[in-house]
C-alpha cells in the first residue's frame, strides 16, 4: 500500500513538474488608458440656437478593454480583443457643442507578431486585427428642452498598434501599447473620374472616425 501511494504521489509530482516546465501558451490582459478620437464632417446646418454646425465627434476620453491571446509559435499569436471607450458626442462649427454621453465598443480578433524569443523578458510586438466597431446610442436634450435620441449603430473597422510586453517574472507582466482604429462610415461624393475604357463614374471621398488609443496594463501568463 505505501509503495502504491508512493508510486502515485512521485506520478502526480513528475505530471506537475512537467505541465510547470512547458512554456505558457496562453496570455489574458486587462489595460486601460486614453483615446483621442475624431469623427466626420457633413454639410452646415443652422441649428436653433443660431450657430452653423458642420461636424460630429466622440470627445477624447478614458477607455479600457480585455484581450486574450494564444501563441501558436515563438512569435505568432492569434487573439481577440474588447474595448469601451467612455465618450461623449459633440457637434462641431461656429461653436463646440456637447450633445450626450456616447459608449463606443471595440470587437477585434487580431494576429500579433513577438519579437524575440519565447524566454525574453522584454518583446516588441506589432499587431494587426478586424472586426467591429459599435457606437452606443445618444439620449439628449436639444436646445427647445425637447428630448430626442440618435440610435447606435455598427461599423467594421481594423485595428492596428505596436507595443510591448514586459515580463519580470515568468507568468505575470505589464504591457505598453499604442493602437490606431480606422472605422469607414461614409463616402461623400467628390466629382466625376472619366476613363477610356471603363466611362465615366461619380468617385467618393471616404471618412472614417478614428480612435488612437495609449495604453497600459497587467499580462498574465498560463
Amino acid at each position: 500500500m505505501i509503495r502504491k501511494l508512493t508510486w502515485m504521489v512521485a506520478i502526480v509530482g513528475l505530471a506537475c513538474s512537467t505541465a510547470w516546465a512547458q512554456e505558457p501558451r496562453v496570455e489574458v490582459s486587462g489595460t486601460a488608458g486614453w483615446i483621442f478620437s475624431d469623427g466626420v464632417s457633413g454639410g452646415t446646418f443652422l441649428a436653433p440656437d443660431g450657430n452653423a454646425y458642420n461636424r460630429i465627434d466622440p470627445k477624447d476620453s478614458f477607455a479600457w478593454g480585455l484581450r486574450l491571446g494564444i501563441m501558436t509559435s515563438e512569435t505568432m499569436e492569434v487573439g481577440f480583443l474588447f474595448n469601451q471607450q467612455m465618450s461623449t458626442l459633440e457637434l462641431g462649427g461656429t461653436r463646440t457643442r456637447d450633445i450626450g454621453d456616447e459608449k463606443i465598443y471595440n470587437y477585434h480578433g487580431y494576429f500579433a507578431y513577438n519579437f524575440g524569443d519565447e524566454h525574453s523578458q522584454v518583446r516588441p510586438y506589432v499587431l494587426g486585427g478586424a472586426g467591429a466597431t459599435q457606437f452606443g446610442g445618444v439620449n439628449f436634450t436639444d436646445v427647445l428642452g425637447q428630448s430626442r435620441s440618435i440610435g447606435g449603430h455598427t461599423k467594421f473597422s481594423t485595428t492596428w498598434g505596436l507595443g510591448v510586453k514586459v515580463f519580470p517574472g515568468r507568468n505575470a507582466g505589464i504591457r505598453l501599447e499604442a493602437r490606431w482604429t480606422p472605422t469607414y462610415i461614409k463616402s461623400d461624393a467628390a466629382g466625376w473620374w472619366c476613363d477610356p475604357y471603363w466611362g465615366c463614374y461619380l468617385v467618393g471621398n471616404a471618412q472614417y472616425a478614428n480612435q488612437i488609443e495609449l495604453n497600459g496594463g497587467i499580462t498574465l501568463r498560463f
